[in-house]
């Protein structure tokens, strides 16, 4: 018997492997000391100034997955691993330095690692990030047919004195949010429970209130903030950043507020996109459960200081940001407290 009839090809992996080479090392930079293909990647931290901390995060795509298989677009999911994990530490005011990604499936199908290693790839030469490294297992009978789960981790640095963690806020600071594209990479198993299993609507659908089909509207990247609060981070103008992920804006927000500061936000200050309002009508979801699942069109919210707050929103606007004021910090415990918009 040969590990083939088990069920693993080793020969399918090293067939895609130069084409994985050559995407993987235009990643690469003057910091990445090893070529492609060595047990561990490494990289020089020489560059680096003395104070310099590093930053991790690891997460993955979670059931948006299951889009992406449906309607067979890899690519942009291997994106938004990218994206998401970037923006992760950005709120932090840290700068990606380096990569890795873990892929794990039953079959291998070239075709597909290469699709997944080329979004990888292009996302990490957007925000200056170098891919050295990955896993590919095959795993036979542990993974649907044509399925597979895609993670990563990223590791950036930040200047000491520039860490930014939350423990200047203070009450009077303003809330501003700035739009995400969609969905970004949380919520869909209770979004593809309400519309596709419970609305029995189809991927392929035109949603004429989405002015696109429901597919298309469900794979809308992760966006990247860190062209956006990177300028601001560095010029110390913000006080505290918070990724709207899993658990939306009730979740996340407390993550970073001192013991004495609670956010109250204020609904109805921002449009929500018109997807999150079809979840909750089709799927007959709470405005409380939506809130505490979905970003809400909020991808990412910035905690400004008053005597800041004119110099943000001026560097927004000459951004071209859309942004709005969505709510303050007052006194309390660190927690969200929702208030209809005055």
């Amino acid at each position: 018997m040969r590990y083939r009839d088990a069920g693993v090809d080793i020969s399918a992996a090293n067939r895609a492997k130069s084409e994985i080479k050559k995407l993987v090392s235009q990643t690469f930079n003057a910091q990445v000391l090893r070529g492609f293909g060595a047990f561990g990647g490494f990289f020089s931290l020489d560059r680096l100034p003395k104070d310099a901390v590093l930053v991790s995060s690891m997460d993955g795509v979670g059931t948006k997955l299951k889009i992406a298989f449906a309607a067979n677009r890899h690519a942009g999911v291997a994106a938004d691993l990218v994206y998401h994990s970037v923006n992760d530490i950005a709120v932090h005011g840290a700068q990606p330095l380096f990569f890795l990604d873990y892929l794990a499936t039953g079959k291998i199908r070239g075709r597909i690692l290469t699709e997944i290693v080329r979004g990888l790839a292009k996302a990490c030469r957007e925000v200056g990030c170098a891919l050295v490294g990955g896993e590919t297992a095959q795993m036979p009978g542990f993974y649907a047919p044509n399925e597979y789960d895609l993670a990563g981790c990223i590791v950036g640095w930040v200047p000491r004195r520039q860490i930014l963690d939350g423990r200047r806020i203070r009450p009077g600071d303003t809330i501003l949010g700035l739009p995400s594209l969609g969905l970004h990479t949380n919520g869909y198993s209770l979004a593809r429970k309400a519309l596709l299993e419970q609305a029995g609507l189809a991927l392929s659908r035109p949603v004429p209130e989405l002015g696109r089909t429901l597919g298309e509207a469900l794979l809308a990247p992760h966006r990247c903030y860190l062209p956006v609060v990177q300028p601001l981070t560095q010029k110390g103008l913000v006080t505290g950043l918070v990724h709207v992920t899993g658990g939306g804006i009730t979740d996340n927000t407390p993550r970073i507020l001192p013991k004495s500061c609670s956010a109250e936000i204020w609904l109805g200050s921002w449009p929500v996109p018109p997807l999150f309002d079809m979840i909750a009508r089709l799927g007959r979801v709470r405005q409380e459960e939506m809130l505490h699942t979905f970003n809400m069109g909020l991808g990412m919210l910035m905690i400004v200081p008053s005597r800041n707050l004119e110099k943000v929103a001026a560097a927004l606007k000459k951004q071209r940001e859309k942004f709005w004021v969505v709510g303050r910090i007052a006194r309390g415990k660190p927690e969200v407290r929702y208030v209809q918009n005055r």
